[in-house]
């Protein structure tokens, strides 16, 4: 019984965890952006924190039950660990005032570029660090506290796993779809510091009734040879976690592609990957038994399915296109839209998801018996782990993408598979090492060098922004594309925050009509949309009592930005535009835009809107905003009662935005 009401325990835990997440990331966009560096940031410190968590509570779950066992006592381990969660409680009530006094010690120093955004790095390690650390003591702890003995050790850290990760599956579709639009930001968090404080308690009450943790699980002592063959399987680990969180990166940026750029597919996206791992996790636990070659078998067929996958996600926009036309676009269908929509992600991820789901339970099976206690050996691999998911979301959802497309990072992610299979391979089966690696060379050589690439013209349809149906709607992904590719695409990229796509066709007076693409949704166009970029200039620059200095939010195709700079009167014009993409894209709009991009009155700042804004030097005499739609991911800043604020903090006496 006091099993079972742990693990029921352990789902709220890793519900609130989640939500906490997506709660963070919006309170931190107005201090670090909206921008993939404050993304990727955020991300990596949450992550960082679990992984030093992991690490230090598995050492410390040693410790408590080994000192513990020997004066004669239990361990008071879910004591402890209820502990763990009241002061993660306790930091959540804490957590607005304490935001409060970050965001003004920015303003206060006067750091600027990349010196200030390190500094407000600084200062989002302070606010989310340490309660990122305290949850990543639920694995350790909880593995040992009700495992009882060591045959048991595995189903019971698969259950933890898996059910944590549960709770973590709802966190996520309830803090994107829910909670935070029905409780506002701050009103979440005390909702989760309540959930936190009433596990905290429920804890500590189970701790009356826990049974003592059996000597085999509390006294082995790690010899140099087991810590020796432990950093192979460490290495595992952390490949594994580094190539999930790069295929994470990538599906939800196709799911943007496919379904729109919102928090809602941010959302859904998250919620199906980390349903995946859970009901991987816990199909360990229904294993009567665990020989070796399952072990290693199942990280063959997670590089066999994600190798397929590779070649079925171009054609995901058209499945997300036919899935909408039998919805339409009315309100009343959103949410079964998204069900449906979920539901369909759910059976085209399981398989291979829910095999790197099963990874750590697998391992922690097979080094159960031979490295220390089971909370150092549970802290340890997780601890790698996540240090590897650490890795994947810098580099894959970030870095590379400053010089690779999302096929290369998806490639880069299933060559790294590849080396922790054959890795494995070599320390689970006691293969010999050169032989392993001759096998896994040509596979993973194929994967990096002689994959397909993806077609621009399937990823980028922007399918997802049709209303109705067409005739070749239902009639399958080829026959839909060839009749729909009949403008040409003279730019794509994937950059660290977008992917950026620009065609040309004919508009119905044969005029020629270029337009700028962004996550597949149009941000304009050289015909229809010039009229109104133009007057975003022209309009205020009328009514303002001086036009000397000029800031505008967004190039686009940087006719607002041309036709401020081509103004006699103007001095100086400053654009925040947070896709390098759309930087590069700029040659393609010339003849449009006067020039803008090598215009010298003009001021390119690579930026999040509102923190370009802020951070800006002197007042500003005409700010000109005409954002993309508020549902797009980031965008809603540009919307809110702080960027108003600050806008008019920065006119100058007799300016207009």
């Amino acid at each position: 019984m006091t099993r079972f009401a742990a693990l029921l325990l352990t789902v709220l835990t890793g519900f609130s965890g989640l939500v906490y997440e997506v709660a963070w990331q919006k309170y931190l966009a107005t201090l670090l952006g909206s921008h993939a560096e404050a993304t990727a940031a955020v991300l990596a410190i949450f992550l960082g924190g679990l992984a030093v968590g992991y690490a230090l509570f598995g050492n410390a779950t040693r410790r408590l039950a080994r000192r513990a066992h020997r004066s004669g006592h239990g361990p008071r381990l879910l004591l402890f660990y209820g502990g763990v969660e009241a002061c993660i409680g306790l930091y959540a009530f804490a957590f607005p005032a304490l935001f409060s006094v970050a965001q003004a010690i920015s303003l206060l120093v006067p750091l600027h570029a990349g010196l200030g955004f390190a500094f407000d790095v600084l200062l989002t390690v302070g606010l989310i660090g340490p309660p990122a650390v305290l949850m990543g003591g639920t694995i350790p702890i909880l593995t040992l506290a009700p495992a009882g003995d060591l045959q048991h050790a595995t189903r019971i850290h698969a259950w933890v796993y898996g059910f944590n990760t549960l709770g973590a599956f709802a966190g996520a579709l309830a803090g994107g779809f829910f909670l935070v639009p029905l409780l506002g930001l701050d009103g979440v968090l005390y909702a989760m510091g309540v959930l936190n404080l009433f596990a905290g308690a429920m804890f500590a009450l189970l701790d009356r009734f826990g049974g003592r943790v059996a000597p085999d699980l509390v006294d082995g002592e790690e010899s140099p040879a087991a810590l020796e063959g432990f950093a192979g399987y460490a290495a595992v680990a952390c490949l594994g976690g580094f190539s999930m969180m790069a295929v994470q990166t990538t599906l939800n940026r196709i799911g943007g592609l496919a379904l729109g750029a919102s928090h809602f597919t941010f959302a859904m996206v998250v919620a199906v990957f980390v349903l995946c791992i859970a009901l991987g996790s816990l199909s360990v636990s229904l294993l009567p038994r665990i020989p070796p070659l399952i072990i290693v078998g199942s990280q063959w067929l997670l590089v066999v399915f994600l190798g397929w996958l590779y070649f079925a996600l171009p054609d995901t926009t058209y499945y997300a296109h036919a899935l909408r036309m039998l919805f339409r676009d009315e309100s009343a269908a959103f949410y079964p839209f998204h069900f449906a929509a979920f539901s369909g992600a759910l059976a085209f991820l399981l398989l291979p998801i829910g095999l790197s789901g099963a990874l750590l339970p697998l391992l922690f099976h097979h080094l159960r018996r031979e490295v220390g206690t089971l909370g150092a050996v549970a802290g340890r691999l997780y601890s790698w782990n996540t240090l590897g998911s650490l890795l994947g979301a810098l580099l894959g959802g970030y870095v590379l993408l400053f010089w690779l497309d999302l096929q290369q990072v998806y490639s880069i992610a299933l060559a790294a598979l590849v080396l922790g299979a054959a890795t494995l391979t070599v320390l689970v089966l006691r293969l010999s090492p050169m032989g392993v690696a001759a096998f896994a060379a040509l596979p993973g050589l194929l994967v990096l060098f002689l994959m397909p690439e993806w077609d621009p013209q399937r990823l980028a349809a922007g399918a997802f922004r049709m209303g109705k149906a067409v005739p070749s709607s239902f009639s399958g992904p080829d026959e839909f594309f060839e009749k729909r590719s009949n403008a040409k695409i003279l730019f794509h990229v994937d950059d660290p925050t977008s992917t950026i796509t620009v065609r040309e066709g004919k508009s119905e007076k044969d005029e020629t009509n270029r337009t700028l693409y962004t996550n597949g949704k149009s941000d304009g166009n050289t015909v229809f949309d010039y009229p109104t970029m133009g007057l975003a200039a022209l309009v205020p620059a009328l009514f303002a009592e001086n036009l000397e200095r000029c800031f505008v939010i967004g190039f686009g195709l940087g006719v607002t930005t041309g036709e401020l700079a081509a103004l006699e009167d103007t001095r100086e014009v400053h654009v925040a535009e947070i896709s390098q993409g759309v930087i590069d894209a700029a040659p393609l709009f010339e003849a449009a835009n006067l020039g803008a991009a090598r215009a010298p009155k003009v001021t390119i700042h690579r930026s999040d809107a509102y923190r370009a804004l802020v951070r800006s030097e002197g007042q500003w005499d005409v700010v000109a905003s005409e954002p993309s739609n508020p549902w797009v991911t980031g965008v809603e800043m540009l919307y809110s009662l702080e960027f108003l604020q600050a806008v008019r903090e920065r006119l100058a006496p007799g300016g207009v935005f």
